[in-house]
């Protein structure tokens, strides 16, 4: 598989403007990446400028704090496939996974797994660096449990990214079967090529061009 069909490119900052969406998606086409990543609002116009081209269009749920409601995350979700997402990254609820609260959280992954329904892939951010490794087995655990594509390592927002030795933990806990995305400050060829020998199957990264081209790109998201 060409690395760049394992790259999310991604525009997740909140100053991201409408030129700068355009330039990703021009980006994303020209080098063939899997899909970019960009937030709810710009869904609509991101399907319109990808419409001629294999490249999916993901968005984030929940995002970045994952403390919204778990009716909130499925309207999210459904409103998202409206507007022509095609993939979807959500974030547990972090609190409520370290409380010890399963069912909680489970539900809350399972509410966007069913509204996503079996078009639509679901990728759940567990938010490695604020968790312990029981945590990220835990959290592994439910979101294979309620039905989730994928588990990705970060939002890039809160603390630090991803890390071999969570990746291959996630791996080792979910198998084969499920994804696991690699994301938050991969940023070079070697990153990416390090993730992917501990287990990711999809990268999420800004800095997509530099990685595929052999540099180093400066920033996470």
């Amino acid at each position: 598989m060409e690395l760049s069909k394992y790259i999310d490119h991604t525009l997740l900052k909140p100053e991201a403007t409408q030129d700068q969406i355009f330039e990703l998606c021009k980006e994303a086409k020209e080098y063939d990446f899997c899909s970019v990543c960009i937030n709810p609002a710009w869904v609509a116009t991101s399907r319109d400028l990808l419409e001629d081209s294999n490249v999916k269009v993901c968005t984030v749920i929940g995002f970045p704090l994952g403390a919204s409601t778990s009716e909130v995350k499925a309207f999210e979700t459904m409103n998202a496939i409206q507007n022509g997402a095609d993939e979807v990254d959500m974030v547990i609820n972090i609190g409520a996974l370290k409380s010890g609260n399963e069912d909680l959280v489970y539900n809350d992954i399972k509410s966007v797994c069913d509204a996503a329904g079996q078009e639509v892939l679901v990728k759940v951010i567990i938010e490695t660096a604020l968790l312990d490794s029981d945590e990220i087995v835990k959290a592994c655990e439910l979101s294979k449990k309620a039905g989730a594509d994928f588990v990705k390592t970060s939002s890039g927002f809160n603390g630090e990214g991803a890390k071999v030795e969570d990746v291959a933990l996630m791996r080792m806990t979910v198998g084969e079967d499920m994804g696991v995305k690699a994301s938050g400050g991969v940023r070079s060829f070697e990153d990416a090529k390090l993730m992917i020998e501990s287990g990711a199957t999809r990268i999420g990264a800004s800095s997509g061009i530099a990685i595929v081209n052999g540099g180093q790109g400066e920033s996470s998201y």
